[in-house]
């Protein structure tokens, strides 16, 4: 069977897009892999929270799959909206990479060494909050482009440090200016960070039979906890919403943040279920209780609508 997959065009995209086809060429299918450009790769120069576009890196790549241009899309979990449209089905959930936020700097630093006042780059108002409730001191500055463009920028002085995904660095092989695995404790991730989610057109039991073999069941079910509180809650990864879950002694256990882009307030919730959906629920009915409402209220009222995941 020849599968065109459809993928971004960066280097982490097309390592993620390269590592499926890998796996479907094991099985004996040819493969091609389809560039496709998307709104938020042409969108480089405004942060991400004032661009407000749904699906700002997925959108095009899901009407070349509509169209019947290319038969898979190979994404990011994290960039994906969490509400799919009819037309469309996640085949497969990959085993998840390391979820945790990294620190990179030149010399290396932790969030406790960094110097007062340092400069740090990211394009991730979920980031920038728990950075600034943890060290209210640093400066906090707009970081766009791919993991290549945002590592030269600190390479040449633009930053002190720079804060981008664990999952991504290693994939890539980029780990030399990493100085800290951020605990995920300290900086809560976006939901789904780490999983490459597989896209097919809706109904294609053929092609889902084909991919069946990359769906990890942990990884599908703690996403979805994480994307069914992300939608209950109305955000996505341009709002300060952060959510892991994990499944611990036979137990799924979700821990959530929202938090004001200034960082002068999070709201932590942790809970244990059995029912992803369920939980995802419930923990995003407890934030909006403490406040959480109010917070995002306030960003999106900030915004030209009301941003959606991503």
């Amino acid at each position: 069977m020849l599968l065109r997959i459809g993928s971004r065009g960066s280097q982490l995209a097309l390592w993620q897009a390269n590592h499926v086809r890998d796996w479907l060429e094991k099985r004996g299918h040819q493969v091609q892999i389809e560039i496709i450009k998307t709104t938020g790769d042409k969108i480089t120069d405004v942060a991400l929270a004032k661009v407000g576009t749904k699906g700002m890196f997925t959108k095009e790549i899901e009407e070349a799959l509509l169209e019947g241009r290319v038969d898979l899309a190979v994404h990011s979990l994290k960039d994906l909206p969490t509400a799919l449209a009819a037309e469309f089905e996640l085949a497969a959930i990959t085993r998840r990479a390391l979820p945790n936020d990294v620190l990179l700097s030149s010399p290396a630093h932790t969030l406790e060494t960094l110097p007062s006042g340092a400069r740090v780059g990211t394009s991730s108002l979920r980031r920038q909050a728990q950075l600034k409730a943890l060290r209210p001191d640093l400066q906090i500055a707009t970081l766009r482009g791919n993991v290549d463009t945002r590592l030269r920028k600190l390479e040449a002085g633009d930053y002190d440090a720079i804060v981008l995904a664990a999952a991504g660095l290693n994939r890539l092989g980029r780990t030399e200016l990493a100085g800290q695995v951020i605990p995920c404790e300290l900086m809560c991730p976006a939901a789904g960070q780490g999983a490459l989610a597989i896209e097919i057109r809706a109904g294609d039991s053929r092609l889902r039979e084909a991919l069946s073999f990359l769906d990890d069941t942990e990884a599908r079910t703690t996403t979805l906890c994480e994307r069914v509180l992300l939608e209950a809650l109305g955000g996505g990864c341009q709002v300060p919403i952060g959510a892991l879950a994990r499944i611990n002694a036979g137990k799924l256990v979700l821990d959530a943040v929202v938090a004001r882009p200034d960082g002068s307030t999070v709201l932590r919730e942790s809970q244990m279920g059995d029912d992803p959906i369920q939980l995802g629920k419930a923990v995003a009915q407890s934030l909006r209780r403490r406040g959480a409402d109010e917070i995002l209220r306030e960003i999106y009222g900030e915004t030209a609508e009301q941003p959606q995941q991503p």
